[in-house]
């Protein structure tokens, strides 16, 4: 027997207090609801899930809406909000396992529900309410961050903005005392167009001087796929690598290569490249997912035609080699890496 979406969203519903306690557990119970501040867990009124009701139609157990946003659906619905899930996939693993559900239950999904493209839309907005509220970079613990990173916040500071306390969902890896709310750096993450599909949070320690103390101090949320964090507009030549603060590093040698940190390494294996691309720089984290994901891209790149060419230390990734050589040993080295005809144009200090 293979159970579909409908029947986990069924079965989700007829336990919907408890779905409530474990996945929004800053809410509380109000009668026939269950009040919480949004799908990211946030105290507040905002969000409600009917927790009796009829099996479906209108006003059915476990459906749920948020005043706020307008976001709404079932309880699947909220578990994939709730978790950052952008395939409908890792949801139903998730109501699976929570469900404890024995494996000859665990069939596939053979039709993906409607409310799965809600869900991703309502992702977007919220990692676009997010980016908005954020305050400009500069001066604030954001830069303070940076800096000790050895980066140079100037040029970051027209695509990073700051919160002083954005919420954080404790993992269950977090000490229970974790605070919910640090400190973080908020990375827009654009398509081809520009749009901005997702965000990307990097929460810092009280004083800027490293990341937060909690077990994921990074976390991504929106749609992903293809995207990535912009520095400059790329036309011709562009440079892709993972993390923010490597890319970062690379734009303090050169200033004028448009970037883009794709956040993981399977999302760089998967980015979206410009069809005017001609050249790509993809720099290359020293492990073996990281070899990976660059050669993933390269050969990808390759077979559409565009020339590729790889950047990296042999033994860091480029923002501790940047620490541990300096800008002008790094940029030495990178610049035997760069094509001849991008030395000047691109490499200045060289």
């Amino acid at each position: 027997m293979t159970l579909t979406a409908a029947d986990l969203a069924r079965r989700l519903a007829d336990r919907a207090e408890t779905v409530c306690r474990h996945y929004l557990s800053n809410g509380r119970r109000e009668g026939a609801y269950w009040l919480v501040g949004d799908v990211d867990n946030a105290p507040g009124r905002s969000l409600y899930v009917r927790l009796t009701g009829p099996p479906s139609g209108r006003g059915a157990q476990g459906r749920w809406m948020d005043a706020a946003t307008g976001q709404h659906g079932d309880l699947l619905d909220l578990i994939g909000l709730s978790l950052g899930h952008t395939r409908l996939g890792e949801t139903l693993d998730e109501a699976r396992r929570w469900l404890a559900l024995p494996d000859d239950l665990a069939g596939g999904e053979p039709n993906p529900r409607p409310s799965r493209r809600r869900s991703h839309g309502s992702s977007e907005r919220a990692a676009r309410r997010l980016y908005a509220m954020a305050s400009p970079l500069l001066g604030t613990l954001g830069e303070t961050y940076l800096h000790a990173r050895g980066l140079d916040a100037r040029r970051a500071a027209a695509t990073l903005r700051f919160h002083s306390g954005c919420y954080y969902r404790p993992a269950s890896t977090d000490a229970p005392d974790t605070a919910t709310a640090w400190p973080a750096i908020i990375a827009p993450v654009t398509d081809l167009a520009g749009r901005q599909t997702g965000a990307h949070r990097t929460w810092l320690d009280r004083q800027g001087r490293g990341k937060a103390p909690i077990a994921t101090p990074r976390r991504a949320m929106g749609a992903l796929a293809g995207g990535g964090v912009r520095f400059g507009v790329a036309q011709d030549v562009l440079a892709a690598g993972e993390g923010l603060e490597t890319i970062l590093s690379l734009g303090d040698l050169a200033p004028a290569l448009p970037l883009v940190a794709a956040l993981s390494s399977a999302h760089l294996a998967a980015l979206a490249l410009p069809s005017s691309l001609r050249r790509l720089y993809v720099v290359v984290d020293p492990d073996p997912a990281g070899r990976a994901a660059a050669l993933a891209l390269a050969q990808r790149a390759g077979a559409a035609g565009i020339q590729t060419r790889a950047l990296g230390s042999d033994v860091d990734d480029l923002n501790d080699a940047l620490r541990r050589m300096g800008p002008r040993a790094l940029t030495a080295h990178l610049a035997s890496q760069i094509a001849p005809e991008d030395l000047t144009r691109f490499l200045p200090r060289v």
